[in-house]
């Protein structure tokens, strides 16, 4: 997989919340709308490769999630999931089409789950990539804790982050063997278009992620994610779940998720991690287009 060449996206904003987002669009506005929505800590540029190889037959969109790329971070450093799904909501009305497919990939999936749950009408089809929250064993284990206690451990943990100064690197080197680190599937090529767009340039000529440091300290509400399977339910369009065999993630086929949806598939991928569609792109491209 080759760095992404032309064509190329042009970049726009929009309000939410009173919050300017940043968004890509690939152009070619008659054909049916595709939003690719990207996970946490990560950034639009990440789906370069898929809007590039899908830009001819649809007019793809690629929004910076709240806090991350090059939208606005949250001026109280607050990132509470009903946000992004107003974010999104607003993205999809700003589009103007009566329906669009999504694709979401981890926080982004969780993201457009929920939006199609409540917008069941405004959804043709989803592909979620390993993007339905905490596993049922993680969960169970989540809400055995009493919510004082997670409350009480958010606060901490977010005091300890507000003096947590973001991490440098010296040179783009450094940052992109950090970004290897973090996934060891990404060839040199993948890692370096995914941190040349995903840092900022420090006073001192270092580099910095984009994204806000306060993501680091966002309070879990095992309540809310046990509710999950009410959205699901309520979504009218196919679903297709994808899941990388090499990954942390409980496959839902298993676990029971998956049968809280009225029309749900699961495509697997070997030799993948969570950054299945970085790590078998030809095949997830493949899947993708056979699916939409």
């Amino acid at each position: 997989m080759d760095t992404p060449t032309a064509p190329t996206p042009t970049s726009h904003y929009f309000t939410s919340l009173g919050t300017r987002l940043h968004y890509l669009d690939w152009g070619n506005s008659a054909a049916p709308v595709l939003v690719l929505v990207h996970g946490g800590f990560d950034h639009a540029r990440s789906w370069d490769w898929t809007a590039r190889a899908l830009a001819r037959d649809y007019h793809v969109i690629v929004p910076d999630l709240r806090g991350h790329g090059d939208s606005a971070w949250s001026s109280e450093g607050s990132y509470a999931m009903h946000n992004y799904v107003y974010d999104l909501a607003q993205l999809v009305e700003l589009a103007g089409r009566d329906r669009v497919s999504i694709v979401g990939h981890s926080l982004g999936g969780s993201i457009t789950l929920r939006y199609a749950g409540l917008f069941p009408e405004k959804v043709g089809k989803i592909v979620a990539v390993e993007g339905l929250g905490l596993a049922p064993r993680r969960l169970a284990d989540r809400l055995e804790k009493p919510q004082p206690d997670i409350w009480r451990d958010w606060i901490l943990t977010r005091r300890a982050a507000a003096s947590r100064i973001p991490r440098r690197y010296p040179t783009i080197e450094a940052a992109v063997a950090r970004m290897r680190e973090r996934n060891d599937h990404l060839s040199v090529e993948q890692a370096l278009h995914l941190t040349i767009h995903g840092v900022n340039r420090n006073e001192d000529g270092s580099y910095s992620w984009k994204f806000d440091n306060a993501l680091h300290a966002q309070i879990i509400e095992g309540m809310a994610e046990q509710a999950l399977p009410a959205f699901w339910q309520r979504i009218a369009c196919p679903v297709l779940l994808c899941l990388g065999l090499d990954s942390w993630a409980s496959n839902p086929a298993q676990d029971g998720r998956m049968a809280h949806f009225r029309d749900a598939r699961l495509a697997e991928f070997a030799d993948a991690g969570h950054w299945l569609h970085h790590d078998q792109f030809d095949r997830f491209v493949e899947t993708l287009r056979a699916f939409l």
